[in-house]
């Protein structure tokens, strides 16, 4: 499959039978500019939002006749099955910013979850809930997420073969969050791609190790 990082917490997944499925997409120059990132022109046949943020449930522009998933639970399809899981986008259990969902699917034998906008570290049910995880997408920039040392502690629980970081602040973000490399400090399996898009392989999948994408729009 491919992975491209469109920018910020959205994600292009390309099987390798041709199905697109887009995860978090953002308002193009939403937010007054402070998003600065350009639209998503490819025609996509699944999106994942996690929580209904300007940032991350954009689906207006978007090209295909695609489905869209929203909520927890089991999110059955004709060729894959997405499990939603509920958590909060604060540590207050919703009262600051709401709640979020965590999606976990498989596709060409790789489970994939992103985290949304995730705000608390995950308890032993949740976990259970999320279950094995191949490549894990990961908020790291803090203020409306979790920050570098929640995401820290997030991963190193998850245990997934790939962590790709999301949701911090870069030439394209200018909300209040850090940037990747307060998450990348002290760790020593990260690089940085220099690319916006990868292929990854089930049968090539490293034991664990973080790559850092360039944004591609």
């Amino acid at each position: 499959m491919k992975i491209r990082w469109c920018g910020h917490a959205c994600f292009l997944i390309t099987t390798d039978a041709g199905k697109k499925i887009l995860m978090d997409p953002y308002e193009p120059g939403g937010f007054g500019g402070a998003l600065a990132h350009g639209p998503v022109t490819d025609e996509v046949d699944i999106v994942l939002v996690s929580h209904d943020h300007g940032d991350h449930n954009y689906t207006n522009g978007l090209k295909g006749k695609f489905k869209v998933i929203k909520g927890a639970g089991s999110h059955p399809l004709q060729s894959l099955e997405v499990r939603g899981v509920p958590t909060y986008h604060d540590t207050a259990q919703g009262k600051d910013r709401g709640e979020n969902v965590i999606f976990s699917f498989e596709a060409d034998g790789i489970t994939l979850c992103h985290l949304g906008d995730l705000g608390h570290s995950l308890n032993s049910h949740e976990l259970s809930q999320v279950g094995k995880v191949d490549i894990l997408f990961i908020p790291v920039g803090g203020f409306y997420t979790i920050d570098a040392r929640t995401a820290t502690k997030v991963m190193e629980s998850i245990k997934p073969h790939i962590t790709i970081p999301m949701h911090f602040k870069t030439e394209k973000c200018g909300f209040p969050i850090t940037a990747v490399d307060d998450f990348l400090q002290s760790k020593k399996n990260w690089s940085k791609t220099g690319k916006s898009e990868v292929i990854v392989a089930k049968d090539s999948l490293p034991e664990s190790d973080i790559w850092v994408l360039e944004y591609a729009l």
